[in-house]
């Protein structure tokens, strides 16, 4: 028998699920998906899955996609390794809130990413800040006043500078910047989300307020502590979250770290 237990966060950021992925089931495969609707971000202890079977996983949540500024795994297509070594100097990749690839017409819906290696305890940390409850916390004058408003996204954004030694280790460097346009309000199962990267935004439209106030309060007050959650991994585990509604965030640490990521529409 396959044990089910779930955990929210103390703030309700996100949820801890107690599983053995190697053995869920469709109905379990179902109670996840909906755990993700609600929390927006779900973390799974001491997994330890084979390439093989973290792909088959993700496999129940979408189609993979492509991630065009790092080339993948040699083995498993789908699957990008972020790794940071002892001696590496900058920022760590991700440094800084955003949410994955806004910049693209047709973002990943969900991301996955398994530590392989990981610092000791309290470093590497992965923060998160929920944006259904950022949503919710906004006065509703202001809630009207976003509603229509579209966000520019940009590969150029801030956050840009955290791939720089990856983009020159896979060769990737030279790829052209890519632009989207999104609304920066989104709902999903009929809750209202902020869908605003802090590192990729460069312009919002249809903005009839003083744009650059606009933009400073947002980016603040989405990552405001009570919405927000530090992970601390283990080797083996594994955060499942939606792009739609939650940032996150790499931390700065010393050491060497290895993840392996995967995105799905």
């Amino acid at each position: 028998m396959n044990k089910f237990e779930f955990r929210p966060t103390l703030n309700n950021v996100g949820c801890y699920i107690k599983v053995n992925l190697k053995l869920v089931n469709n109905s379990q495969i179902k109670i996840i998906q909906n755990l993700l609707d609600k929390f927006g971000v779900l973390f799974f202890k001491n997994q330890n899955l084979s390439p093989k079977e973290y792909l088959d996983f993700s496999s129940n949540f979408g189609t993979p996609a492509k991630y065009p500024m790092l080339k993948p795994h040699k083995d498993f297509k789908d699957i990008y390794v972020i790794e940071r070594k002892k001696e590496d100097s900058g920022k760590s990749f991700g440094e800084g809130y955003h949410t994955d690839s806004q910049y693209l017409e047709k973002p990943p819906r969900y991301t996955f990413l398994q530590a392989i290696n990981v610092p000791k305890e309290g470093q590497g940390n992965t923060l998160f800040a929920n944006q259904f409850l950022a949503y919710e916390a906004l006065p509703n004058k202001l809630k009207n006043k976003i509603e229509k408003i579209k966000g520019i996204f940009s590969s150029k954004g801030k956050i840009a500078s955290t791939r720089v030694l990856r983009e020159k280790e896979h060769g990737t460097s030279d790829v052209k910047e890519i632009r989207s346009t999104h609304s920066i309000v989104q709902t999903i199962n009929g809750k209202k989300t902020i869908y605003c990267s802090p590192g990729h935004l460069i312009e919002l439209l249809n903005c009839e307020t003083d744009q650059k106030k606009l933009i400073s309060f947002l980016l603040s007050h989405q990552i405001k502590s009570e919405f927000t959650y530090s992970f601390c991994w283990s080797p083996g585990d594994i955060a499942l979250w939606s792009n739609r509604c939650m940032l996150h965030a790499a931390t700065a640490f010393n050491g060497d770290r290895k993840m392996f990521r995967i995105t799905v529409q």
